[in-house]
């Protein structure tokens, strides 16, 4: 694969950080097979290489999600209503692919 659809893909994460707010401390791109991204303590986000050859809409869903959790760490009514305020269709665009963010069901709760 090469570097530009990672830096391109990693250049919406930093536009999307500035919308939300959030200044992510490291952000990568690296294989990953069970997760499409992950976020640590210390504000460092990997995304899955497989992400980058999805559709925008659903890239989106997941750069949020990860971002959003630089300002709250749990999944609750906050996380889900930030995430409704950014993206509204959010839960219609990850569809059944959301599990394999958070382990959300297709209708957006928590399993």
């Amino acid at each position: 694969m090469t570097r530009r659809p990672h830096a391109t893909f990693k250049q919406l994460v930093h536009q999307w950080a500035g919308m939300i707010g959030v200044k992510p401390e490291r952000v990568q791109v690296q294989r990953m097979t069970r997760k499409w991204a992950s976020c640590s303590p210390a504000g460092r986000l990997s995304f899955s290489a497989s992400l980058v050859r999805e559709e925008r809409a659903f890239q989106e869903v997941v750069i949020v999600h990860e971002l959003l959790h630089l300002r709250v760490p749990n999944h609750g009514r906050l996380f889900k209503s930030l995430m409704t305020a950014y993206l509204p269709q959010w839960r219609r665009i990850g569809e059944h692919r959301i599990a394999r963010i958070c382990r959300y069901s297709a209708n957006g709760t928590r399993k």
